[in-house]
């Protein structure tokens, strides 16, 4: 598994400092929500930049909270807070190992995404 996840499936030309360890799309809808604070957005992007080319993605929260820069009770937090919206569906896979987090990026059965729309009225 190592392997594939050292494995690129995409190359980027011309990748400056800024881009050359690349980026990270996240749903507008999910960024403009006004019912997640910024750091549940901030946790589901990192959660995405994990696992946008490999469609899978298991950090550690120790992980999470370094890579963001936060403290490991504010991820726990925010994890909680991403899980109660329907953004995210945690597996756990046992004492000792971390878990396998799905990311929702469809609107749940039943549920509703208002968009927030910016600009004239």
């Amino acid at each position: 598994m190592g392997a594939l996840v050292k494995e690129r499936n995409i190359v980027l030309r011309g990748a400056d400092a800024l881009s050359q360890n690349g980026f990270t799309q996240v749903p507008n809808c999910m960024l403009k929500s006004s019912k997640l604070s910024p750091g549940a957005k901030l946790t589901y992007a990192m959660l995405l930049s994990y696992a946008w080319q490999n469609e899978y993605c298991f950090p550690g929260q120790e992980t999470l909270a370094q890579d963001m820069g936060s403290g490991l009770r504010s991820v726990v937090r925010y994890i909680k807070e991403l899980e109660e919206a329907k953004f995210l569906k945690i597996k756990k896979l046992g004492q000792g190992r971390v878990n396998l987090y799905e990311l929702n990026l469809t609107v749940p059965k039943g549920g509703r995404v208002k968009v927030e729309r910016i600009g004239r009225s």
